[in-house]
C-alpha cells in the first residue's frame, strides 16, 4: 500500500483528494493536515464523506510515516511550505499550487532533447501532464501538478502542435465552475452573485497561459504565436468547457487522424466525433475533445472536470504513474447523465 500524507486538506482539492484516495486499492491515508481544522472530523468538513472515513484533521506532519505528500496549498505556499520543512528525500511529492509548473526561460530555449523533458531547473519537478510526460513522471520524485484551465487547453491543442499548425494566434474562450475559485467565499463566488450570471476576468493574462505556452512549445518545437485567452466565471459549480480557433489550411480529416493518432494510448484523454457536452465528463477523470472545420478556421473544444481531471484526479493520476501501478487506478468514476 502507497502511504499518504495531505496537507491543506480542508480545501475543495482536498475534500476531493480524500474521497479518492479512502477508494483507491493501493492507498492508505496516513494523515491529512490541516491547521484551521485540527482535531475536527474531517467529515465534518468535506461532508459528502460522512459514513466513509472516521479520520481527523492534524495539525502533526508525520513525514517518515509516507511515502508521498499532496500539497493542497494556496500557489505560493508550497515553496514557502518546502523551504521551512525537512521532507525527507525518499518521499514523493505532489504539488497541486503553481509553484512549480514555469521551466525557466533559459531552460525552454535549450535543446529539443530537454524540451522533450521539462523539469524545474531548482526543485526538479517535472510538469505532470500524463499525455506527454508520462515517461518522466514514471521516474520523477516530484512532480508539478498542471492548472486547471491549462489541462483543459493544453489537451485541445497539443494535438495541433504536434502536427506543426499553431503558427498564427490563438483564440481562447473557457469556462469553469464556481470550485475553481476555491472554498473561501468572495464577492464574486457567493451563490448569489454567481447564480444565473457570468463574467469575465484576467483577460489575456491568466496566469495559466505561460504553462501552455510550455507545452505547446514542447511538443510543436517552437511556439511564435500568442495564446489569447479569455477566461469566464459560470454559473455552475464544477467543469470546465473550452473552445480554441486555430488557423490552418490543413484538412479536416488529417486533423482528426491527427487527433486520434495523438490520444490513442491516453488513459482519460478521448476524441470524440461529435460536438461535446460539460455532463459528460462532471465527476470523471476524463477529458473529451473534438474538432469541427470553418473555411481556415479549425474550431477545438475541449471538456474537463476543474477538480478531477484539472486538480486531484490528474494528481492520483500522477501518483499511479510514479508508483508503477495501473494509471486507473482508484479513478474509474462515472459521469453525472442528468
Amino acid at each position: 500500500m502507497i502511504k499518504i500524507g495531505i496537507l491543506g486538506g480542508a480545501g475543495y482539492t482536498g475534500g476531493e483528494l480524500i474521497r479518492l484516495l479512502i477508494n483507491h486499492p493501493h492507498a492508505e491515508i496516513k494523515f491529512v493536515n490541516s491547521r484551521s481544522h485540527a482535531g475536527s472530523l474531517i467529515a465534518d468538513v468535506h461532508e459528502g464523506l460522512y459514513g466513509d472515513t472516521t479520520m481527523q484533521f492534524t495539525s502533526e506532519m508525520p513525514f517518515d510515516e509516507v511515502d508521498v505528500l499532496f500539497l493542497c496549498f494556496g500557489h505560493g505556499n508550497s515553496e514557502a511550505f518546502l523551504s521551512e520543512h525537512e521532507v525527507p528525500e525518499r518521499v514523493k511529492i505532489v504539488d497541486l499550487a503553481q509553484d512549480f509548473r514555469h521551466q525557466p526561460t533559459a531552460k525552454i530555449a535549450e535543446t529539443a532533447a530537454e524540451l522533450q523533458h521539462p523539469t524545474s531547473a531548482v526543485h526538479n519537478y517535472v510538469y505532470g501532464l500524463p499525455e506527454i510526460n508520462q515517461s518522466r513522471i514514471a521516474q520523477a520524485q516530484h512532480v508539478a501538478n498542471p492548472g486547471c484551465f491549462a489541462t483543459c487547453i493544453q489537451l485541445g491543442l497539443l494535438p495541433a502542435a504536434n502536427m506543426k499548425l499553431i503558427n498564427k494566434d490563438v483564440s481562447v474562450n473557457a469556462i469553469t465552475g464556481s470550485t475553481g475559485a476555491g472554498v473561501k467565499p468572495g464577492a464574486t463566488t457567493h451563490f448569489s452573485w454567481r447564480t444565473g450570471n457570468i463574467s469575465i476576468y484576467k483577460a489575456l493574462c491568466h496566469q495559466h497561459v505561460p504553462e501552455i505556452r510550455q507545452s505547446l512549445k514542447q511538443v510543436q518545437g517552437y511556439l511564435d504565436a500568442d495564446i489569447d485567452f479569455i477566461p469566464y466565471r459560470g454559473d455552475f459549480a464544477r467543469g470546465i468547457f473550452a473552445t480554441m480557433v486555430v488557423r490552418t489550411d490543413k484538412d479536416i480529416d488529417s486533423i482528426v487522424a491527427g487527433y486520434k493518432d495523438f490520444y490513442k494510448d491516453a488513459a482519460f484523454t478521448h476524441y470524440v466525433d461529435k460536438a461535446l457536452d460539460l455532463k459528460q465528463v462532471v465527476n470523471t477523470n476524463k477529458a473529451l475533445v473534438h474538432c469541427d472545420k470553418v473555411g481556415d478556421k479549425l474550431v477545438i473544444t475541449s471538456c474537463i472536470d476543474n477538480l478531477l481531471k484539472g486538480a486531484v484526479g490528474q494528481a492520483v493520476q500522477n501518483m499511479n504513474i510514479m508508483f508503477g501501478l495501473e494509471e486507473t487506478a482508484g479513478l474509474k468514476l462515472k459521469s453525472i447523465a442528468f
